[in-house]
């Protein structure tokens, strides 16, 4: 597994990590602790130092588990988490004291001293741009309770303000083949600024794994069923904004037009996303260890070939764009 650092005044991760929020067993089919833990370590062999979580996946179960995870095997990890999406704070209601207690009940959850990293969870843009958050956040690290924070965005804008945040170590946003607009400016703000970027949804809830079909069926609990036209939150976070019907279509067609032999449509798709140096991780998240060691294995394929690059984003362009819905 290949390191690179999260931001400037971050620290090494591994290039892919673990997103958590599947753990927290609010969506889907439920993940027993056995299953997680199994999931986590091995996550843990393949190389991976990054697990990023939310105070509110679960209820809390997510960073429960990963508290319990911490205690019993004590690996050499990097804990992300994140505040903002609470029904006591969202969409209106911030305060420096709910911000406090949140990350005192995510210590307690995660059985530690401090938080490695606290991303501001897709708060709303109002409150973004009144800027108080990131003093509150700043007084916080001074305390010693986070080491760093970061902001978890929906749109280019919220990327672009938050880039030019004093002491902000890290940015995290939906990137993948299917949500290419981060190239054309956010990347380069980020470079120029030193701040790390995590990459979230690498697969679109799975559209680029290329596995799904138009007749697929999702539990009733699942955001990829309630969530798929926007009806919960933003649209983006549910098969990056595509509608189902029209993503099967263009999965299918990147699968049959520029998938290489000899590598999984999921592997490609992530691989595509780490041909990107300013980014400094994906958070994949998985059901199986055979997922894991699948995403864990893209660090060490080699790069795509620029041509590959240059038709993707034509494809893009040309096909993907126009049918994004939702904040971008």
């Amino acid at each position: 597994m290949k390191t690179r650092f999260l931001g400037k005044n971050g620290f090494n991760v591994s290039e892919v990590g673990l997103g958590c929020w599947q753990l927290g067993g609010d969506w889907g089919n439920e993940i027993s602790e056995k299953k997680a833990f199994d999931i986590m370590q091995k996550a843990v062999e393949g190389g991976v130092t990054l697990f990023d979580t939310a105070d509110v996946y679960g209820n809390g179960r997510s960073e429960e588990i990963i508290g319990k995870f911490l205690k019993e095997y004590k690996p050499d990890l990097r804990i992300a988490t994140k505040f903002g999406r609470g029904s006591d704070v969202y969409p209106n209601n911030y305060s420096k004291e709910a911000l406090t207690m949140s990350v005192e009940k995510s210590l307690k959850r995660l059985g530690v001293d401090s938080l490695d990293l606290l991303q501001l969870h897709c708060i709303p843009t109002k409150i973004l741009k009144q800027e108080t958050i990131f003093y509150w956040l700043k007084e916080l690290k001074k305390e010693g309770k986070i080491k760093a924070f970061g902001a978890s965005v929906e749109t280019i804008d919220e990327g672009l303000f938050c880039a030019e945040q004093d002491d902000i170590t890290s940015i995290q946003v939906i990137f993948n083949i299917f949500r290419q607009k981060i190239t054309e400016q956010l990347l380069s703000k980020t470079k120029e600024k030193g701040v790390g970027v995590i990459a979230r949804l690498p697969l679109a809830s799975g559209l680029l794994s290329g596995k799904f079909t138009k007749q697929m069926l999702f539990n009733e609990n699942d955001h990829r069923n309630y969530n798929k036209d926007g009806n919960a939150f933003n649209v983006g976070e549910t098969f990056a904004g595509l509608p189902f019907e029209k993503g099967v279509e263009l999965s299918d067609k990147i699968k049959n037009e520029f998938l290489p032999e000899n590598i999984s449509m999921a592997q490609f798709s992530q691989r595509w996303i780490l041909d990107h140096d300013s980014i400094s991780c994906i958070i994949p998240g998985a059901s199986s260890v055979f997922q894991v060691a699948s995403n864990c294995s893209v660090s060490e394929l080699k790069h795509l070939e620029e041509s590959t690059h240059k038709k993707l984003q034509e494809f893009y362009n040309n096909h993907v764009h126009n049918h994004i819905r939702g904040l971008y």
